[in-house]
């Protein structure tokens, strides 16, 4: 068994995050190490070019499964774009953004492929590269970061 250093903090394998710097408080992620990166359920992706010359894209963030409520309309910068193979072995050319993520009471930056998880149990993946910044993964447990309030997981599947 691995010890865990005083700097690693232990998730489960499954956790309520918050992407702070999109205004996202509450979205529930799977914790997923056979993913390099993170992945994010994102609606209307558009590129284009912004004031600073670089690639942008704008897309809308919706964190419940159930529902539109609480939409985030994002503006981010474009790191890079990937072809990205799915567990099936379908492969989808994706772009790729940095979003800080809140898990367990600590902020990271992930590199985030934007991608379409309407069909997927959780809108968001969390995977290694996020996760080798100080986190252990106990797959016997969830929610080690601690529930969301009961009205956001009603509001997560529909009921709110």
């Amino acid at each position: 068994m691995i010890e865990p250093s005083h700097s690693n903090t232990i998730v489960g394998w499954r956790e309520w995050v918050a992407l702070p710097c999109i205004g996202v408080p509450w979205i529930k992620a799977k914790i997923d190490t056979g993913a390099h990166s993170s992945a994010l359920h994102a609606d209307g992706i558009e590129e284009f070019v912004g004031d600073d010359g670089r690639d942008w894209v704008r897309f809308q963030v919706k964190p419940w499964q159930q529902s539109d409520a609480d939409a985030a309309t994002v503006e981010c910068a474009v790191h890079d774009r990937r072809a990205v193979r799915s567990s099936s072995g379908h492969s989808e050319d994706r772009i790729v953004v940095h979003i800080e993520v809140e898990l367990c009471g600590r902020t990271v930056d992930a590199e985030t492929t934007l991608t379409n998880r309407n069909e997927m149990g959780f809108r968001m993946l969390i995977g290694r590269e996020a996760l080798s910044q100080g986190f252990l993964v106990d797959a016997d447990k969830a929610f080690l970061g601690g529930r969301a309030p009961r009205e956001i997981r009603r509001r997560n599947q529909g009921r709110g």
